[in-house]
């Protein structure tokens, strides 16, 4: 096959790719986004498991580079479910007229740099062949899944789904027996859904993590039409905000304030201020004094308490004193605790009973037996290098990024990597990413690696490169940053614990948007330091 010729090759076809497909075609770039699944939307394509919905707020996670299209959609949620989300992104893309330029059912196998040309070559699993001069990996943190690996699955007699690869037809569970692996975002999510359905539920915890309360509604349309005439408003208060959207975060301390007005704060997040994240700004310090953490989360476990009648389902609910409050992802539900007050919903501890192998009947574990007409894999995913790493991604003297990043990985601002000129990762590994709004984080890296692009360009330079002693001092900031929180305590898939053999390594810019949008700015206003251009 022939080699296309381009400027530049985007990984991905979901939020970001979208994005840095729609900038490089507006700078007048020849450019292709090669997407591996068979439509567009990244996690919104593969994630459609009932119940999937977003944790942050449909008008924050969205696009904000076009008032036109923020005026135009309606969301008709305050958290968009998955098929509306999917919905949108598929009309940003024909909108502005970006589908002929991407590629469907086209899997990145490799990439090299060609250190003579200072080019990419990149050729999918299908064949096809490409030539660019930068690479923009838009791959996404939760893009691949951690594979079901149960002794005996394959003599499961019943059927077997993975969250994120669920059937596009759906799943009808009407009278059937299931067992359901798994209780972060995606098993609290779907929890509620297949209770509705099924004959019995049973799900299989190995660590309670915090679930919060969304307090989901509709849209009216005056509350809409309302939001949307403060649009620009909310936009500029996310940019200040921590974590791109702005959650009315609590100044004080908890030690700056009286008893009473400690619970009063606490329950005005659980029942009143819109719930959601906004319980990871209860206090000023609750993310970083272990005292003050703990009080927040000994108040919800307490209201676990409340909802969850059995007293022995609300002791297996309730995440234990060693994980800090929002440590571990935080999981925003509806009626998930409630839902364990139904006789036909059980939980079960594998950590005290651990799971030994499927037998053709259902699940067993060390003690017992648990027949099923079908198990769910709500497992999570290999977070945020997976993706890059499942790709032969091979930079200067032919070095593979599964072997620079052997220890865990490391970036330059969480955009560029040393030894891999003209590469840039939209929020990856050392950026705010998976602790922002996403969509915030993806428009605030592209417009920066396109004004980056945009100089090399003034200056006629064919290749812009991180280097290594800047990305070594990138990297020790954040973990000094991450160490000043109480975010490495917890065994979460933010430090690679879920996954087997993964380093433990804290992989993302925890120090929140603004500081990281200012240092990213002081880096470009310095001429771009701690990159060669030439």
């Amino acid at each position: 096959m022939t080699t296309m010729k381009l400027d530049m090759v985007v990984v991905g076809a979901g939020f970001a790719g979208i994005y840095q497909l729609y900038k490089a075609r507006e700078a007048g770039m020849s450019v292709k986004a090669l997407e591996m699944g068979d439509g567009v939307g990244g996690t919104w394509f593969w994630n459609r498991y009932p119940g999937a919905r977003c944790d942050v707020e449909s008008l924050d996670y969205s696009y904000s580079f076009s008032r036109e299209l923020e005026e135009e959609w309606e969301w008709s949620e305050r958290y968009a479910p998955q098929a509306e989300i999917l919905r949108y992104m598929n009309h940003v893309v024909d909108r502005f007229g970006l589908r002929d330029d991407i590629l469907l059912n086209a899997r990145v196998t490799t990439a090299h740099y060609d250190e003579v040309r200072a080019l990419w070559d990149v050729a999918t699993a299908d064949g096809q062949r490409f030539e660019a001069r930068y690479l923009v990996m838009a791959t996404g943190g939760l893009s691949i899944p951690q594979k079901p690996d149960l002794k005996g699955l394959d003599d499961f007699q019943g059927r077997w789904y993975h969250s994120a690869r669920w059937p596009s037809e759906g799943v009808d569970f009407t009278g059937q027996r299931v067992v359901l692996i798994g209780t972060g975002s995606s098993g609290v999510q779907m929890t509620p859904e297949i209770a509705a359905q099924a004959k019995q539920l049973t799900v299989l915890q190995r660590t309670a993590n915090f679930s919060v309360p969304a307090h989901n509604v509709p849209f009216t349309p005056e509350a809409l039409k309302a939001a949307k005439a403060r649009y620009p408003e909310r936009r500029a208060m996310g940019r200040e905000a921590v974590t791109g959207q702005f959650l009315n975060a609590n100044t004080k301390t908890a030690a700056e304030m009286t008893d009473e007005e400690r619970i009063a704060e606490l329950e005005y997040r659980w029942r009143g201020a819109g719930g959601g994240f906004r319980m990871l700004r209860t206090f000023a310090d609750q993310m970083s004094n272990l005292s003050t953490n703990r009080l927040v989360a000994e108040f919800a476990r307490s209201k676990i308490r409340e909802a969850v009648k059995d007293p022995r389902k609300a002791e297996a609910l309730c995440p234990k004193d060693d994980l800090p409050f929002g440590t571990k992802r935080l999981c925003v539900d509806s009626r998930y605790y409630e839902t364990f007050n139904l006789p036909h919903v059980d939980i079960v501890d594998v950590s005290a009973d651990p799971i030994v192998e499927a037998t053709p009947t259902g699940i067993r574990t060390k003690s017992r037996q648990f027949d099923c007409d079908a198990i769910v894999f709500a497992t999570g995913f290999d977070a945020m290098t997976g993706a890059l790493k499942s790709i032969d991604l091979r930079g200067e003297g032919g070095v593979a990024l599964r072997d620079k990043w052997e220890h865990g990985p490391t970036s330059y601002l969480g955009i560029g990597i040393a030894g891999f000129p003209n590469l840039f990762v939209i929020a990856g590994p050392g950026s705010p990413s998976v602790l922002s709004n996403m969509v915030h984080s993806i428009e605030t890296h592209v417009d920066w690696i396109m004004r980056l692009i945009q100089t090399a360009k003034a200056r006629d330079a064919k290749r812009i490169a991180a280097r290594q002693d800047a990305e070594d001092a990138w990297v020790q900031r954040c973990a000094d940053e991450a160490n000043k929180t109480l975010y490495p305590r917890a065994n979460s898939w933010y430090m690679g614990a879920n996954i087997e053999g993964k380093p433990r390594v804290f992989m993302a810019f925890v120090s929140g948007v603004p500081l990281y949008r200012r240092l990213i700015e002081e880096v470009a206003a310095n001429d771009y330091q701690g990159f060669d251009i030439a």
